[in-house]
Parts: C-alpha cells; structure tokens; sequence
C-alpha cells in the first residue's frame, strides 16, 4: 500500500465546485466522492469539464466556489499536505527538456525531499519497468510522445503517492507504451493506492476502472461501481451516450452531398 494510506477515508470529496471562464460555465456545481484503493476513470465528451474538474482537485487551479478534499485534507487550506500526497500527470506537461530522462527523475526526487539514495535507487527501477532504461542518458527534448508520457509518470510515481491523478495518460501513445503504463498502473492499485484519471475513451475506461464517474456540460451525470453506472446497457459506451443525451442524434444537416466522389 502507498505510504500513509488510509483506505476508509476518501481519495477525493469535492463540494459545490464551480469555475467560470468569463461567460462560459466549464464546472457546474460538482459534488463527489472518489473512493479510495480504486482505480476511477473520470469519463465525458471532450469540453464536458474534465481537466477543469482534475486541476481545482489537484490545486492547479482555483476555483470560484467549493470545496476539494484528498485523502482528508483540504485542497487549499492545507496544500503541502495535499501536495506530498498526489502524484499528477496532467494534458501536455512541461518537462524540463534539456534534462536527460534520469536526470528529471534525479531533480524530481530531490526536490520531493526524498535522499539521493533512495531516489537513485526507485529511478532506476521506475527506469527499468517503463523501459526507458535505454534512453535514460538522452535528453527529454528528443523523447516521442510516449517516452514523455512514461518519463512523466515515472516522475509522478518517484514519491509512491497515495493518489495519482492522470489527465488523458493514453492520448496519442503507441500501443507499446500504453500497454507498459497499463501494467504499471495495475501494479500500483493492487498495492491499495488510487488512481483518478480521465479520458473520453470508453473501451479503455471499461478494460481498466471498476469505478466511474461521467461528466458533461460541467455536471456529473452518474457515479459508482462500473456495473452499477453501466447498467442494462451492453457496454459503458452506450450507458455514456445515453447519460449524456447523445444516444441517437443526427446531424444537423443530411450532408446528402458527402460521398460518392467529387461532383
């Protein structure tokens, strides 16, 4: 189990949480409870509010009303406690490109507080099983979209904490690398950890979460166990596209002149 764990509290409880963006309402009053030990996938249309939702939670940014939990302290009031507790992957992060791969990993330990040893120690092995062992003296600058991803996590993980909150982790990574971060994803769970990530892609959510919650228009639709939010539906995907009131739809326009070749 993570260090510090405590499996009867929740991983995350947000209250009334709201963030507007000038005109435009991207959360909308969220209420909820992640529960801990879980893997929970976080699931909506793409601007349904997701990342908004992921960044108030992680302290990334603040929201205009409401109140976030992790792991019993508050979000806000309490942020170094929050902050040595999750580890976070967010969409399109910044790395310090001009770093080898162990280096950022080496700078990131230190940096959590962590001795030199022991980071040296859990980079290398991290290394190892994300196989980035053979790229670990290459520059971050020259990693393909999946060696960041990995390295990423790697950097999340360094610290073994009791969340880990992923944005879109899979969003544009080969099949190779996803299968590599699934592996050590399940890893982690199993040892009673938690991990929150979003994603709009149903089959992945099905194959990995046992809990879910679905997001759109800055509301949760549903929340619970994934049988219980899939239901009598054959798969998430179809319980998705009925929650969120797609199920259906037609275009706006016939677009009876698409297809057939030009004319």
């Amino acid at each position: 189990m993570a260090e510090g764990a405590v499996v009867d509290v929740p991983a995350v409880r947000v209250r009334g949480l709201w963030k507007r963006f000038g005109e435009q309402i991207a959360v909308a009053g969220v209420d909820l409870e992640l529960p801990a030990g879980r893997f929970v996938g976080l699931v909506g249309p793409n601007g349904a509010g997701k990342t908004t939702t992921l960044s108030m939670v992680t302290g990334l940014l603040r929201p205009d009303q409401g109140a976030v939990e992790v792991v019993g302290h508050d979000v806000w009031q309490d942020p170094v406690a929050v902050k040595a507790r999750i580890g976070v992957l967010p969409e399109g992060l910044r790395l310090f490109e001009r770093l080898s791969g162990r280096e950022l990993l080496g700078y990131t330990g230190r940096l959590r507080g962590l001795p030199g040893v022991e980071v040296d120690k859990r980079a290398a092995q991290l290394l190892d099983v994300l196989d980035l062992a053979g790229a670990q003296h290459k520059l971050v600058v020259d990693y393909s979209t999946g060696m960041r991803k990995k390295i990423g996590l790697a950097a999340a993980l360094l610290h073994n904490p009791e969340v880990l909150f992923l944005d879109e982790p899979f969003e544009g990574v080969d099949p190779v690398s996803a299968q590599t971060i699934r592996g050590v994803l399940e890893r982690y769970t199993a040892s009673g950890a938690t991990v929150v990530f979003s994603s709009h892609v149903m089959e992945l959510v099905e194959s990995l979460c046992d809990w879910v919650a679905v997001m759109a228009a800055g509301r949760i639709r549903a929340h619970g166990p994934l049988a219980e939010v899939r239901g009598s539906a054959p798969s998430l995907q179809q319980a998705f596209l009925e929650l969120v009131g797609a199920n259906g739809r037609a275009a706006a326009t016939d677009l009876d002149w698409l297809g057939g070749g030009a004319r």
